[in-house]
């Protein structure tokens, strides 16, 4: 059989994960910048910098509560749909965090990762990313992953893409997921435990589609700037109280609690 290019983890619809009372991963789309900024007759770009501010405080709040892996929606590949004025912005906004927040993060003991398809990013912001994930390489803390420019069909397609090229005698029958697996882009981290997302909305807007197929979904109405770690922490209470079956029965989850 073929062997796996790089190390991964196995998907939840292969194998049954641990559960514990934290999430080891948790996954969020920032929602509500605009709305935030609009509510105090701010021009939208304000509440986007507002929102950098709760990042600083979530990625604190998750490294001291035991979350390993924070994953978080910075931009979407669909995202170049909105005003030029605002993607210019949020452009100049991602270069001067990459500028900014490195040391912070580098300071904390925080490897930095991104996903997307940067191609599309000035070639600067392309240079200070890999400055940023070289830095933090070593780092053995929270592991924060940006995702910009990113879509999840994006991301299967790249993969099997990707699965392909390295196997150039692939078949169609010998495809497997586990075969797939390796050529996603987070295959470095679990799937996530629990997403979130802010602002009202109650769908995944092409994020992470492969990876979330056994994640907790928690939606609340707080904007993102407002997201504070008391929010947090109530999503990790929503959280706990979730019966995480993975394709089993509850009297199943009961005999097993029993057994331990």
């Amino acid at each position: 059989m073929v062997k796996h290019p790089k190390n991964t983890h196995a998907s939840s619809t292969q194998e049954v994960p641990a559960v514990a009372g934290i999430p080891k991963h948790v996954a969020i789309i920032m929602d509500g910048n605009g709305r935030w900024a609009t509510k105090r007759l701010l021009p939208r770009v304000a509440g986007h910098s507002q929102g950098l501010s709760t990042v600083r405080e979530i990625v604190k709040e998750c490294g001291d509560t035991g979350v390993e892996y924070l994953t978080l929606f910075a931009f979407s590949s669909e995202n170049w749909r909105r005003p030029a004025e605002e993607v210019g912005f949020l452009m100049k906004l991602f270069l001067t965090a990459l500028e900014k927040e490195i040391n912070r993060l580098h300071r904390n003991n925080v490897r930095l990762r991104l996903i997307g398809d940067l191609s599309r990013f000035d070639p600067l912001i392309q240079e200070r990313v890999a400055i940023a994930e070289k830095k933090t390489e070593n780092n053995t803390g929270l592991n924060l992953t940006i995702a910009a420019n990113y879509g999840g069909r994006w991301d299967v397609l790249q993969a099997v893409k990707e699965c392909m090229s390295h196997y150039p005698n692939l078949t169609p029958e010998l495809m497997t997921e586990e075969l797939l697996q390796p050529f996603f882009s987070m295959s470095y981290a679990p799937e996530p435990d629990l997403f979130i997302r802010t602002g009202g909305e109650q769908r995944i807007s092409n994020f992470l589609l492969w990876q979330l197929a056994y994640t907790e979904l928690y939606f609340t109405n707080v904007l993102w700037p407002d997201f504070n770690k008391k929010e947090l922490q109530a999503s990790f209470s929503w959280y706990r109280d979730r019966e995480r079956r993975f394709g089993r029965t509850s009297a199943q989850l009961v005999n097993q609690d029993a057994k331990s």
